[in-house]
């Protein structure tokens, strides 16, 4: 008798956080639909039916703009403040940027734009003498080291090898909201086309001269045949830490803080290693130099592969890695001679799907010359984690309750609920989420019509989406700013808003 074969394991329950309120109001619509209320009646009281007709239409129209969504759960007050903020951008002539000698920085250097334009780069050693670069952002008070994998791939893998992959990331992912001063983390994946640079250095170098004519005319064949239409697949997991010093202790050097992180990092690495990572190893200085001055400029990636192959790569600084020149659109963004569009995912698969669900989407794609995709994490401690699953349960508790025929999407929500307060209860962590997803245009300056080849991207993308089951959104009015957050740089978007998230999901 053969033994029955074992269902593919899948995941799901993945939540967005609400906030308890009347219908689709937050606790401040709901507040602000009471307060209302009371000036209505109060206006009635004093002024006359007719100013009370007025502030009951001013209080339906801003009523509206809170409850009318779209598919993308964006409200009409988000959708009026960003038009009003990109109007406000461009009046101020902030999404357009110049660099350089001749360029508006007041240095005369090609520093980064945007958010990234107060980091600053420094180099230290973990406790295992490994060098690792560290990114500091004063304003927020950040600093981001950079981990470079070798995912091993999921190809002629067993079943049960991919769910322990997936069950050893799901364990470090949960360990990370044990780790002290850890505000983020993020993995980055990026697909580009292989220049081929590194086949000839491998094959020259290792290459008998003096071999049979038959195997050096085939190795030649290989090296010149093979780079065509191929790409190469790059992964990056970037770890936020904050600088600030604990309650009433002294205020932390970058010294205390690199000699923390390093201590630390030898650990972090070794736990990627059973989540099917393959070799990881802290980025230097100059290869994250490097990866970022190539994001933001393509051409620059063959140069620095035959500069390496020739042994002569130059030593980048971190004030010459941005661009020479950048103009944001309100749904593209264009820098040096590359064009490229952001997308944020709104939605995350619903229902549950394996663990193969963005394998397509990671994966190079012939439509689309160089595509970044950045998994966005922010760790919740225990206590904290315990407060969110307890709030969120009671929300739905709340929603159920407050109609006398709820339907099955609400009731569904409260069983995901309370499922999920369960779980945190047994020791599971918690983790707020997002993706970006980059789509690049290489040399556009080079096309007739590079806004014709970012529409097919566009297209590929949208259907991309289709097959992880997940909702893209292009991030309209902030694509430079997106563009920055999705590099492995470390960026935490939520501590850019004007206006705080708590706020934003009050509403």
């Amino acid at each position: 008798m053969t033994a029955p074969s074992a269902s593919p394991r899948t995941y799901g329950n993945w939540r967005r956080p609400g906030s308890p309120g009347l219908g689709n109001l937050g606790a401040l619509g709901t507040g602000l639909l009471l307060l209302g209320l009371i000036a209505v009646i109060a206006t009635l009281m004093t002024a006359g039916l007719l100013w009370a007709i007025g502030a009951a239409v001013v209080l339906g129209l801003l009523l509206t703009l809170l409850v009318v969504r779209d598919r993308h759960h964006r409200s009409g007050v988000q959708r009026l403040s960003a038009r009003i903020g990109w109007a406000r951008a461009r009046r101020r002539g902030a999404t357009v940027y110049r660099s350089g000698p001749l360029g508006r920085t007041p240095t005369g250097t090609f520093q980064l734009p945007g958010l990234a334009a107060a980091s600053q780069l420094s180099e230290w050693q973990d406790s295992h003498g490994r060098p690792f670069a560290m990114v500091t952002v004063p304003a927020t008070r950040h600093a981001t080291v950079v981990l470079m994998t070798e995912p091993d791939g999921a190809s002629l893998v067993d079943e049960e090898q991919v769910d322990t992959w997936v069950a050893h990331w799901g364990a470090w992912l949960s360990a990370l909201g044990n780790e002290p001063g850890l505000v983020a983390a993020s993995v980055t994946i990026e697909t580009a086309p292989d220049s081929g640079t590194r086949l000839r250095q491998e094959v020259d170098t290792h290459v008998d001269p003096h071999g049979p004519s038959v195997a050096l005319a085939m190795l030649r064949e290989v090296v010149d045949s093979y780079p065509a239409g191929s790409a190469t697949v790059t992964a990056f997991v970037s770890l936020t830490f904050t600088t600030a010093g604990r309650a009433g202790g002294r205020k932390r050097e970058p010294q205390d803080v690199a000699r923390d992180i390093g201590t630390r990092l030898p650990g972090l690495t070794a736990g990627l290693s059973a989540t099917g990572a393959g070799v990881v190893r802290p980025a230097t200085a100059q290869e994250l130099c490097e990866v970022i001055r190539v994001a933001y400029d393509p051409s620059a990636a063959r140069v620095l592969d035959e500069a390496r192959a020739t042994g002569g790569a130059p030593e980048l600084r971190w004030a010459d890695v941005g661009p020479t020149a950048a103009q944001a659109g309100w749904g593209w963004y264009r820098h040096d001679g590359a064009l490229s569009v952001t997308w944020s995912m709104t939605e995350a698969p619903r229902g549950e799907v394996y663990s193969s669900v963005l394998a397509d989407l990671v994966a190079p794609h012939p439509d689309i010359d160089r595509k970044r995709v950045t998994l966005l994490y922010r760790p919740l401690d225990a206590g904290r984690a315990a407060r969110v699953v307890e709030a969120d349960r009671r929300t739905a508790d709340f929603r159920a309750a407050s109609s006398s025929r709820p339907t099955a999407r609400t009731l569904l929500e409260q069983r995901a609920a309370t499922l999920t307060a369960e779980e945190e209860a047994r020791g599971a962590g918690l983790i707020d989420f997002g993706m970006l997803v980059t789509a690049t245009v290489a040399d556009a300056d080079l096309l007739d019509d590079p806004h014709a080849a970012l529409d097919v991207a566009r297209a590929a993308i949208d259907s991309l989406s289709a097959t992880a089951r997940t909702q893209l959104r292009p991030v309209y009015g902030s694509q430079d700013s997106a563009f920055a957050a999705a590099l492995p740089l470390g960026i935490v978007p939520s501590a850019h808003l004007a206006v705080p998230g708590e706020l934003r999901e009050a509403l």
